[in-house]
């Protein structure tokens, strides 16, 4: 985002806000942002590309874990554009021109597209998959 002020003009990005807000003694919002925005989407992504990964070795092991991390996964997705909401409403808020404005950036596309696209990747993941390569895996090894 880009705020615009009287005196100033600077851009924003979410490491930037986490890092404001820990510094002017919000330590608890600078940490809900960051776990919010970085880590929860990174979690995402990383827990998805396990999973694609296991199905298609067809891994035996770990089939309960891995069936619980999809359903953690597909409660994580009912929540995953709270990030581009807060970020809409904020520009939304603050248009008080020429005293102030917020601008949203480049940014903000390619953050709605990470988050758009692992929701569709989750939610087309059948998570039949994690039983079945396990046990087509087990009959060819007999």
């Amino acid at each position: 985002m880009r705020t615009t002020t009287l005196t100033s003009e600077a851009p924003d990005t979410i490491i930037s806000g986490v890092v404001y807000l820990y510094t002017s003694g919000s330590w608890y919002l600078a940490l809900i942002l960051l776990v919010a925005s970085v880590m929860i989407p990174l979690a995402k992504l990383a827990a998805l590309v396990y999973l694609l990964v296991t199905v298609q070795r067809g891994s035996a092991r770990n089939n309960r874990e891995r069936a619980r991390l999809y359903r953690v996964l597909e409660i994580i997705g009912r929540w995953s554009m709270v990030d581009v909401f807060v970020a809409t409403f904020v520009v939304a808020l603050i248009q008080i021109k020429p005293l102030m404005s917020v601008s949203p950036e480049s940014g903000v596309l390619f953050f709605s597209a990470v988050v758009i696209l692992t929701i569709f990747a989750a939610e087309s993941f059948d998570p039949r998959l994690i039983w079945d390569s396990s046990q087509g895996k087990q009959e060819t090894d007999d």
